[in-house]
This record gives C-alpha cells, sequence and structure tokens, in this order.
C-alpha cells in the first residue's frame, strides 16, 4: 500500500541523510509497526490494570504460594 506522509523538513532531511535510499520505506514500515505494538501494548495494560490481586489470588501471596503455582503450571510437581 502506498501511503503519502509528511514530515518536518528537519527530520526528512535526517532520514535522508542516516537511512539510503532504498531501505527509508522498510525503516518508517518498521519505526510505524514498533510503535503501534507499543501503544496497542499501553492499552492492553490500561485496560487490565488491577484485576490480579491478592483477594483474587490469595495462594500467590507469598514466594513459596508463586512457586508452588508456577511448578504445577510447569509441571514440577
Amino acid at each position: 500500500m502506498k501511503t503519502l506522509i509528511v514530515l518536518p523538513d528537519e527530520l526528512g532531511a535526517e532520514l535522508k541523510q542516516t537511512i539510503p535510499a532504498r531501505q527509508r520505506s522498510r525503516f518508517i514500515s518498521e519505526a510505524v509497526e514498533k510503535q503501534l505494538r507499543s501503544l496497542k501494548f499501553k492499552k492492553i495494560l490500561k485496560q487490565t490494570a488491577g484485576t490480579w490481586t491478592d483477594k483474587n489470588h490469595p495462594d500467590m501471596k507469598t514466594q513459596a504460594g508463586i512457586n508452588r503455582h508456577l511448578g504445577r503450571i510447569r509441571g514440577w510437581s
């Protein structure tokens, strides 16, 4: 897909100086993808904040409880 993106002059000049001509689209694509992943992750963190509480998981209040839980799900016990 072709998309027209307008960059500030200074940023465009730095991009041209730093990234070779045939690699700029890939560079921009990877940067956008990385930023979108970050935004999605932050959104999910915000939506799920507070869902894990001691009240919901009393068996996980101590390190020993956490170790037992990990042992069960990893097949150690």
